[in-house]
């Protein structure tokens, strides 16, 4: 239970990342700088939640001054992140071709490896980053997250419950 909630706070801090990267820019900013794809938000990156970025900002009310510091933090750690990104996307192409052609499990068993190490490498950058922008939070906006996460935890538990198979009958 306890790293379902680990998750979904790194899962609240990407978001929280996030919208303080789509609240600070403005319209006459030079080409934007591409979203970062967390691990933690299974590669989908920060565009499509941009909505959900700003909401979670708005809900833990997050001042200009986080919201600038958390922009800093992502800025500074792209140059980490992009190269894990691009090795990830990589293989995963790589990987495509045996599922469309010939099937060859020594080969797909060496690219998932290597997926397994940039995974690695991802969820630790990731945690560090989700981290320093957790400090940047007051005990108030912390204990809001937490009860955010909760709540969203009890509302996956439920879903979760609703579409459980039924035991097979005996």
């Amino acid at each position: 239970m306890k790293l379902i909630r680990f998750r979904l706070l790194i899962a609240a801090l990407a978001v929280v990342l996030g919208s303080g990267i789509a609240k600070s820019q403005t319209s006459d900013d030079a080409a934007p700088t591409p979203p970062m794809q967390g691990h933690a938000m299974h590669g989908h990156g920060f565009g499509m939640e941009g909505h959900m970025m700003g909401f979670m900002a708005q809900k833990l009310n997050l001042t200009d001054d986080q919201k600038t510091q958390m922009k800093a933090i992502m800025e500074k750690e792209h140059p980490t992140m992009k190269p894990l990104h691009q090795q990830e996307r990589q293989i995963d192409q790589q990987l495509r071709q045996y599922v469309e052609g010939t099937f060859d499990q020594a080969k797909v068993a060496a690219l998932a490896t290597q997926k397994a190490q940039i995974q690695a490498q991802l969820t630790v950058q990731e945690t560090r980053i989700h981290n320093e922008m957790y400090q940047l939070l007051t005990a108030e906006q912390k204990d809001k997250l937490k009860q955010m996460e909760t709540e969203h935890e009890t509302r996956m538990q439920e879903r979760m419950n609703k579409q459980a198979p039924a035991p097979p009958e005996q």
